[in-house]
């Protein structure tokens, strides 16, 4: 439609925008709704939030069009009008429930609605998504919060600074001789290990130990395979009855190592993926099947409350130490690299192996880069079976007689899973 305002015709992708604010106006809505029809809201349901979806769009489009800026913040403007008077009539006849939630909801809403129109549809609606998983999960996130103590506050602050104050002031560059330590990449690789392992503990904390052993597995795997192993085999002693769930817990947090093991390698060096996948897939699904037998054994014995001591996994302390047996392997690395290539770094992956096998899968997927993958994906291996033996051991040790049976036959399985892997792939 042409008009002395030069407005241009209005194109389906248009139409397309305007009905994108629409649903998400309508989808926040409804969350709103249900709430208000619970008593828990005063500002408005699914017409409103509509309203207020429309109201940002059209401001979009008449800023875009009309090449305004100032008419997106007049809509804005428009919409808090309502929004301070909500407040101000919620705060007056219902103290003690006053909150900004609704009211906040209701601003980002018509902002997401002039995203649509600016030509920002497709990060409208994930924001909208979000937002109405923020709106509609309360009980869960309040429930999560009341989980966390001070000390894992002060970890993911901590795991904050390692990110983005010590990471940028690294130097980027190898800095021995042997050109073996790049402190920035180091660290970087460290930040990602521990990321992820906070992943499996805020996970472990939010759904609760006492869900049962597979999930306390597949949870506590994230964090650490050998704490949950350790735990575990304590539980079988006083508990032997539950000895069949413990052990496919066990193994299901053996599946899960493997499992990051890939995911590493896809980080560090994708080239290398295709080649490891094969013995690494091998040994989880190995893990895994022996899991789901064992879980079907001991249906309904789920593990005690908090068998499984896990700690916040980040501090500056673990994450320097760690640093340092990280470097002190790249060294290694480097060193039989230069003076005794070959079987030599499958003695370093099953030294290594003891005791972590993050720093080994790191190293060695990087010599790949320039190096021998076969090498590099047999050492990789060679440490994971290293590092199972070692629990083995461990659970044998500490546990009672029927889960060793279970975890020595998870072991001897992963073992020639592995070695086949290792001969198909190759």
């Amino acid at each position: 439609m042409d008009t002395a305002l030069g407005f241009e015709r209005l194109d389906l992708g248009t139409l397309r925008a305007f009905l994108t604010a629409l649903l998400i106006g309508a989808m926040v809505g409804i969350e709103r709704e249900k709430r208000k029809i619970a008593g828990e809201g005063h500002l408005g349901g699914i017409r409103t939030f509509i309203l207020f979806a429309e109201l940002g769009a059209i401001g979009g489009w008449l800023a875009k069009e009309l090449a305004q800026p100032w008419i997106v913040a007049a809509a804005l403007a428009a919409a808090t009008a309502p929004v301070l008077g909500a407040y101000v009539l919620g705060a007056r006849v219902r103290p003690r429930d006053l909150g900004l939630t609704t009211e906040v909801a209701a601003l980002v809403v018509c902002l997401l609605g002039a995203m649509t129109t600016l030509g920002y549809p497709e990060v409208a609606v994930g924001l909208a998504v979000v937002t109405a998983l923020v709106l509609a999960y309360k009980q869960p996130l309040h429930g999560l919060i009341e989980k966390i103590g001070w000390d894992d506050v002060h970890a993911g602050l901590r795991l904050l600074v390692a990110s983005f104050i010590v990471l940028p002031l690294l130097p980027d560059r190898t800095v021995d001789p042997l050109g073996a330590i790049n402190p920035a990449s180091l660290w970087l690789l460290v930040i990602l290990i521990s990321g992820l392992s906070l992943v499996g503990y805020v996970a472990t904390r939010w759904l609760g130990q006492h869900r049962g052993a597979a999930v306390t597995g597949l949870t506590g795997g994230l964090v650490s395979s050998t704490a949950v192993t350790l735990a575990f085999a304590r539980d079988s002693r006083e508990r032997p009855a539950a000895a069949a769930a413990l052990a496919g817990g066990i193994a299901l947090a053996w599946c899960v190592m493997f499992v990051r093991v890939i995911v590493w390698v896809a980080v560090v060096n994708r080239g290398l993926l295709a080649a490891i996948a094969v013995p690494l897939a091998a040994m989880a699904v190995a893990s895994a099947v022996i899991a789901w037998v064992a879980l079907r054994r001991g249906r309904g014995e789920t593990p005690k409350g908090d068998s499984v001591p896990l700690k916040n996994p980040f501090s500056l302390t673990s994450a320097i130490k760690f640093a340092a047996l990280f470097a002190l392997v790249q060294v290694a690395v480097k060193l039989v690299q230069a003076y005794a290539p070959g079987e030599g770094f499958y003695v370093v992956a099953a030294i290594a192996g003891l005791t972590d096998v993050d720093a080994i899968t790191l190293s060695m997927a990087e010599y790949a880069r320039s190096g021998d993958a076969g090498i590099a994906v047999g050492a990789i291996v060679i440490a994971t079976v290293s590092n199972t033996l070692v629990k083995c051991a461990m659970a044998a040790v500490l546990g009672g007689r029927a889960l060793a049976t279970w975890v020595v036959a998870t072991t001897v399985a992963v073992a020639v899973a592995g070695v086949a892997g290792l001969m198909v792939g190759g």
